[in-house]
């Protein structure tokens, strides 16, 4: 890039000092010179646009990149939240089968004392 501008100013320069002359291979010189200068712009145009493209691609890469990587995320997520759910659901019941064998044994104690008292 630094080139290409490099023959740019070179060819502008070249022009401008056979604006100064004018005779016919001065001319000629200058058209020459416009011409690289043209050239040399245009080329310059052409490495921008290949840039511009070259980094919309790579953007687009790492867009599809990211949203792939959130999408992995998400999924890890609802997996991890299914767990605990599932492990709480466990604890939960876990916790009320423990309270019903505790009342149960109240229940008997109970039962055993009012047959203690009947008698």
């Amino acid at each position: 890039m630094k080139t290409k501008l490099f023959v740019l100013a070179a060819a502008a320069v070249l022009a401008l000092s056979a604006c100064k002359n004018e005779t016919p291979e001065a001319q000629q010189q200058a058209a020459e010179a416009a011409a690289a200068a043209d050239q040399a712009g245009e080329a310059t145009i052409d490495a921008a646009q290949q840039g511009a493209e070259a980094a919309a691609a790579a953007t687009g890469e790492a867009v599809g990149e990211v949203a792939a990587n959130v999408d992995q995320a998400a999924d890890a997520t609802v997996e991890a939240a299914n767990e605990a759910a599932a492990a709480a659901a466990n604890a939960t019941a876990d916790a009320a089968q423990a309270t019903a064998d505790a009342a149960q044994d109240v229940a008997d104690k109970a039962d055993a004392a009012a047959d203690d008292a009947q008698n």
